[in-house]
């Protein structure tokens, strides 16, 4: 684990040769925002005197408080290493902080810290394995991202079938280079979808991790003259893109959620902590899939997860245990997307499981049958329900759930509501072309 001082940052800078510096932050709605510096303003960055109009960002500060500081994270120093080698170019990931040296309370890395250092004053911390999927798609004669590949390679293809091959070859050892763990990589399930699973680490890691690997993933594919997308369901009638989390709880470096002598190898705390995120798994989806799309992809028939409901022996559900132990126990969520903000998403998790924990909720039984082969009935009489259908439906699940809202605070939460209805609005007008084709001649 890196433990950089300031001194080892202004060394590595001058033995590494590096002139140019990006301060890295994600805002509210995921995406990756930075400021670049040159070498010769280092020493102000790492004295936190780098300032940014957070006015200027959506969903951040209002005009009369805009303005914001950037808190370089030291153990976040990398060097890009697709940058030239001469004058090279690194960057820090940066908390952000107010005038008066105060945490921003919307900045989501500060929202997950926040609830990892509750979780940690209880006596457990929280590790995370993500599994991303995505798509590798031609670009245009202008270079934009076109949804056409000519490859037809299915789950587990290789070369020359899984044409993205090279470009996902090279994003895994980009990611090694600069020391991130990729603990597997290979072909989806659909035309051009590729998954890639990254190493099992702390939570902070685990999302700072996933922004660096979409950082990485999108420059490398354009290397290759292909397009990145994480994007959940850039075409209809094919599987989607999700963002599968493995997570675990530990206590003194030994996994919480084990337990030999139970038949499904959980703990209590595990089935707590499944308590917990079912409990509050539809308000959390307005954050583990927070646009438009994220729900073309939570639909029946493409693997991904529509019913509420957990198994050890099944690989459908919302929910699953695979089928290890020990120290590799873990409860996988199935429902998160490429679109969510690694930082909330882990946050609403935590938080949920912890609430499991602390109040003992226990989930239902498991469901070990294929649930898209019952009838209403029975899953009536099961009490299965689903989760939300569209972002409106999440958007009312999240505004009805205030102990989510008191994870996020509330003015995040409230930005996030607002900025999410407006999206869904400006969607529910369009006129699309399956309407076009669906009722022009009709009526």
């Amino acid at each position: 684990m890196k433990n950089y001082t300031r001194e080892d940052i202004l060394n590595l800078v001058e033995e590494e040769d590096v002139g140019f510096i990006r301060l890295q932050f994600t805002d509210i709605f995921g995406t990756m925002k930075n400021v670049a510096i040159t070498v010769s303003q280092l020493k102000r960055a790492l004295d936190n005197k780098c300032m940014f109009d957070g006015s200027s960002i959506e969903g951040f500060a209002r005009i009369e408080e805009s303005d914001m500081y950037l808190h370089p994270d030291l153990n976040t120093f990398e060097i890009f290493p697709w940058r030239p080698q001469q004058g090279k170019v690194a960057r820090f990931i940066c908390d952000i902080y107010r005038p008066d040296g105060t945490a921003y309370e919307s900045d989501p890395r500060h929202v997950l810290k926040k609830v990892l250092s509750e979780t940690k004053e209880m006596g457990y911390d929280f590790n995370v394995g993500p599994e991303c999927e995505f798509f590798l798609f031609e670009t245009d004669d202008t270079g934009n991202p076109t949804t056409i590949s000519n490859e037809r390679a299915g789950y587990f293809d290789l070369g020359p079938l899984d044409q993205g091959e090279n470009a996902r070859r090279d994003i895994v050892l980009t990611m090694e280079d600069m020391g991130y763990g990729v603990e597997a990589s290979h072909h989806e399930m659909a035309p051009a979808q590729h998954e890639i699973d990254l190493e099992y680490t702390e939570a902070l890691d685990a999302a700072d991790n996933i922004m660096t690997f979409k950082l990485v993933t999108k420059t490398i594919a354009k290397r290759h003259g292909l397009h990145a997308t994480f994007m959940p369901k850039p075409k209809d009638g094919i599987h989607g893109s999700g963002m599968h989390l493995n997570m675990s709880l530990s206590r003194d470096g030994k996994n919480v959620f084990a337990d030999e002598k139970d038949p499904n190898g959980l703990s209590k705390e595990a089935y707590y902590f499944i308590g917990g995120l079912m409990k509050h798994i539809k308000a959390i989806s307005f954050i583990t899939n927070p646009i438009v799309n994220s729900y073309k992809r939570l639909v029946p028939g493409y693997e991904a997860p529509v019913y509420i409901a957990w198994s050890a022996n099944n690989r459908t559900p919302l929910i699953r245990i695979p089928r290890v132990s020990g120290e590799s126990t873990r409860v996988e969520l199935r429902s998160p997307d490429g679109a969510a903000n690694p930082y909330l998403a882990l946050a609403v998790c935590l938080a949920a499981g912890m609430e499991g924990i602390k109040n003992k909720i226990l989930p239902p039984e498991s469901v070990d049958e294929n649930i898209y082969e019952m009838t209403d009935v029975v899953k009536n009489a099961l009490g299965i329900e689903e989760l939300p259908a569209s972002l409106r439906e999440a958007i009312t699940e999240f505004q009805k759930d205030q102990f989510m809202q008191e994870v996020l605070g509330e003015e995040l939460s409230q930005k996030l509501i607002e900025s999410k209805r407006a999206e869904y609005r400006a969607y529910r007008t369009q006129v699309t072309e399956w309407e076009i084709n669906e009722y022009l001649q009709k009526f």
